[in-house]
């Protein structure tokens, strides 16, 4: 395992969350609203069903349960062990098909199973880990040649760190307070750079927006706070 990619405090920040992943009024309600928008953009740029489908960091398995259920065989991988069993159970009392999950890093699984899927999907993580780099590079290496990898994040300027941070976590209390960082903020211009050197370019891009009044998200073309990147391997 690639240790000097892990942070500690950040794992024990979602483990001691990990009982909260399904609760859709919880701490992790943002996603629970986010995750139909997320997960109806992979399925149609990339056709889930009948996929090999790796989803790093995976937390309690919202992203991974629903491409599964999209017909898709998904392994989800996480580092924060709480989670994972969260995510286990979950799959188990709701008879998810095709799922398994398993504790390793990304970095650890490339060595392993280089080439082995057909999608990745690295959703709200690179912004909370030391090395975003090292797993966008981890993420090239699992994909097939030819397939596709999604990443999601949010940019770093000053309106993300009014919306995002300020706004998100302590005027809405959309997330919990301290969940992000600035300083591990990434501007689409470098998280496309990393996939560049990793042999990936970029297809699509889409920004996600959160309208307070309406309570609603929404994907649109404005990636100055919240965006997602589809990337595909060089062949």
């Amino acid at each position: 395992m690639n240790a000097a990619n892990v942070d500690e405090s950040e794992l024990a920040k979602f483990s001691a969350l990990a009982h909260r992943w399904w609760d859709k009024s919880g701490e992790f309600a943002a996603l629970h609203h986010i995750n139909p928008l997320r997960l109806d953009w992979i399925d149609g740029l990339s056709p889930l069903a009948d996929q090999q489908v790796l989803d790093v960091g995976c937390g309690g398995g919202i992203l991974a349960d629903a491409m599964a259920r999209k017909g898709a065989h998904v392994l989800g991988i996480d580092l924060a062990e709480k989670s994972l069993k969260v995510a286990q159970l979950h799959a188990l009392e709701a008879q998810t098909p095709n799922i398994t999950y398993k504790n390793v890093a990304a970095e650890t699984l490339a060595e392993q199973q280089p080439g082995q899927f057909d999608v990745v999907t690295c959703l709200e993580i690179l912004e909370h880990v030391p090395n975003p780099a090292s797993i966008v590079q981890a993420c090239a290496t699992l994909v097939k040649p030819g397939g596709w990898v999604f990443f999601s994040t949010i940019n770093r300027n000053p309106k993300s760190f009014l919306f995002a941070i300020v706004g998100a976590e302590y005027v809405l209390n959309l997330v919990p307070r301290g969940t992000h960082e600035y300083a591990r903020l990434l501007r689409p211009s470098e998280l496309a750079r990393f996939g560049r050197d990793a042999g990936l370019t970029v297809q699509h891009t889409k920004g996600l927006e959160y309208n307070p009044l309406t309570r609603r998200y929404r994907l649109s073309g404005d990636t100055s706070v919240n965006y997602l990147l589809a990337m595909r391997k060089t062949v």
